[in-house]
């Protein structure tokens, strides 16, 4: 089964579908969100994805202990609302955003947060949706994300497997099998050896889905290996300038990072290539440089054939030297020269 988003189809022969998580990444400037667009266009992004919700939809201006960040993170000591304020991409940008993309052939999404972002990325006619790794354990909001019938896309980070499993149910029992689950390590950034790339093979394994990563590690190493491993959708934070500052931009790539993180994986992409045992022009002309049998000593009518005046040696112009067994022993039907390739019509 493949997976229709845009114009983008994703299935087993299909690229990697790269998306740049736009984010937090725009200073509340919608010009840099839209100079963002542009620029996670031209480094080769496939789509740039939005987060739909405002500080008081995912949370509440309160400033007791249970909404003060204090998990190691490098939001460490703010409030939830705080943060999400800071965060968040106007709503009333979301269609001028949009459009934009359009505009530059860029497929544009977005991470709904409750049923209203919802509402909203359905006027916009959104092609698909996201499911943030946080988001992954509200049930009803998967429902009605998935009861839309597009594309949904769900991050795993923090979930149980039994908590992935109701997920992926919730979605089918609204009729809704357009499922990706992200592989993703909720930490930011993330360490290299938190990655756990296996895990990826073994969500497709169990869910008979199409997988993928969603990172927060610093570089393009991860990525580039979930692409070996299966990965159909690779989803980085991307930024104009890390200049820019604001919550994710420590853990964001650049434009330049990005296209060598688009360039490496297009060049995975073609190392994977398919299964092939055909001699192309190439293999047969560097064949020439394999072994075969040779003469090695000159060899009088009638004289047997031994290791002594036939070896296997470069280059490959004779018998392939699985058939030494075969000549060995046999008489050689005329004289022939030190440097004669070895042949069946050789001896009787």
């Amino acid at each position: 089964m493949s997976i229709n988003i845009g114009d983008f189809k994703i299935d087993k022969k299909s690229p990697t579908f790269i998306i740049a998580e736009l984010s937090a990444n725009h200073g509340h400037d919608i010009n840099v969100a839209k100079d963002t667009i542009k620029a996670a266009k031209e480094a080769g992004a496939d789509a740039i994805k939005l987060q739909t919700y405002t500080a008081d939809t995912i949370t509440i201006d309160c400033n007791n202990d249970y909404f003060k960040i204090k998990s190691g993170t490098i939001w460490d000591g703010r409030t939830l609302h705080d943060l999400y304020k800071e965060a968040y991409t106007p709503w009333e940008w979301h269609g001028e955003l949009m459009e934009y993309a359009e505009e530059l052939d860029i497929i544009c999404f977005s991470s709904p947060f409750d049923n209203s972002a919802v509402d909203l990325l359905e006027s916009l006619e959104v092609p698909a949706y996201k499911i943030a790794s946080f988001e992954i354990t509200d049930i009803p909001l998967i429902e009605y994300v998935a009861s839309k019938k597009k594309p949904i896309i769900i991050s795993t980070g923090i979930a149980t497997l039994s908590e992935i499993d109701d997920a992926v149910t919730a979605c089918r029992k609204v009729g809704n099998d357009q499922i990706i689950l992200l592989k993703c390590t909720s930490a930011y950034p993330a360490k290299i050896e938190d990655a756990n790339l296996r895990t990826m093979q073994n969500l497709k394994e169990t869910f008979n889905v199409e997988v993928g990563l969603s990172d927060h590690t610093l570089g393009v190493t991860v990525p580039i290996v979930s692409v070996a491993l299966g990965a159909k959708v690779i989803e980085k934070h991307f930024i104009l300038d890390k200049s820019i500052g604001g919550p994710d931009a420590s853990f964001s790539l650049d434009k330049e990072e990005f296209k060598q993180l688009v360039d490496s994986v297009r060049d995975a992409e073609k190392a994977l290539g398919c299964v092939d045992y055909k001699l192309t022009d190439k293999k047969i002309k560097s064949r020439q440089f394999s072994r075969s049998l040779f003469v090695v000593k000159d060899i009088k009518e009638g004289e047997i054939f031994t290791k002594e005046n036939v070896r296997s040696i470069r280059p490959g112009n004779g018998l392939s030297p699985k058939y030494i067994k075969d000549i060995l022993g046999k008489k050689a039907n005329e004289d022939y020269k030190r440097g004669t390739p070895v042949s069946f019509k050789m001896f009787k």
